[in-house]
């Protein structure tokens, strides 16, 4: 009797042990799933930067003007800078992830200010969800590409001149994949791209998440594309590069970027190697090459810009 009193009692402990292990699963589980949802939105929905400066701030004469995205459903905001003299070519800046149309994390303006002077037309705008211009998601190049391709359709109606694309980070990727879908862009200027969004951030999505990768970024990416417009598999700049060549591209990359690591770069450089440069800096923050490399990084550029006007 004994006996099976014991038996009862230790299937009964054995019963609340289980179960109460189960549930604690259930609870982590959930909890994990509600994190990963939590981030997930907060990475597509960022808070926006102020246009806090504007061509004028440098001296430079500019026009606001409204782009439509090519997908007809956003409208953006932006500048256009004129130069003095006749423009030799327009050169469209696309800012990066959280930044705005003045991009003061590179920052922008100075760049502009150097080309504007040289003869070169600026054109800076917002991407969608960012700045003044409308939508409510970032994706990581996803659909901004479609915004930079809007902005390219308005540059090409308006102006005869050639079109170059620079882009910065996020920036820079969708400046590759634009390029890949339009003919009208003779050369891209890439600072600090990455090469495909599902790998880059299967590594180094705790560097923007904070949390560990297992199982937050495993978790992340699998539920993002359901529940927001993020499809990464949408972002991949390295398979856009056989549809751009043999325009040009100018790669630039600090090997001390903590962000977007430069092998990024490395990886699109020696698949398009025939027609591309790659210009690996040191000591330089993500997207900071210019803050330590000024007047080099202005040079290098406007050398690219008149090798594609010389092949235009």
């Amino acid at each position: 009797m004994e006996l099976q009193t014991s038996l009862g009692r230790r299937k009964r402990t054995r019963k609340i042990v289980v179960s109460s292990f189960l549930a604690l699963l259930f609870l982590v589980a959930f909890a994990c799933i509600g994190i990963s949802v939590y981030v997930g939105f907060q990475l597509t929905h960022k808070e926006r930067k102020l246009i806090v400066e504007t061509p004028s701030d440098y001296g430079l004469s500019y026009e606001n003007v409204e782009f439509a995205s090519k997908d007809g459903k956003i409208a953006l905001k932006g500048w256009i800078i004129e130069p003095e003299q006749k423009a030799k070519m327009t050169v469209i800046f696309s800012h990066g992830y959280g930044g705005n149309r003045h991009e003061s994390n590179v920052p922008f303006l100075p760049i502009a200010k150097r080309l504007a002077d040289e003869g070169y037309r600026i054109i800076m705008f917002d991407f969608r969800a960012s700045g003044e211009s409308d939508g409510e998601m970032i994706t990581l190049g996803a659909k901004e590409k479609y915004d930079l391709l809007g902005v390219i359709d308005y540059a090409k109606q308006h102006y005869p001149e050639p079109i170059v694309l620079y882009g910065i980070s996020m920036g820079a990727a969708t400046s590759i994949l634009a390029a890949g879908m339009s003919e009208d862009v003779k050369g891209i200027i890439a600072d600090s791209p990455f090469s495909d969004l599902e790998g880059y951030l299967r590594t180094y999505m705790p560097v923007w998440t904070n949390l560990p990768n297992v199982p937050f970024t495993y978790l992340i990416l699998t539920l993002i594309p359901m529940l927001t417009e993020l499809d990464p598999s949408e972002s991949v700049p390295i398979k856009a590069l056989d549809d751009i060549a043999p325009r040009p591209i100018l790669f630039i990359h600090s090997k001390d970027d903590p962000s977007i690591p430069y092998e990024e770069s490395v990886k699109m450089y020696e698949k398009s190697r025939e027609t591309s440069e790659l210009w690996l800096t040191e000591k330089a923050g993500h997207v900071k090459s210019f803050e330590v490399y000024g007047d080099e990084y202005v040079e290098r550029i406007l050398a690219f810009l008149q090798k594609v006007q010389l092949t235009k």
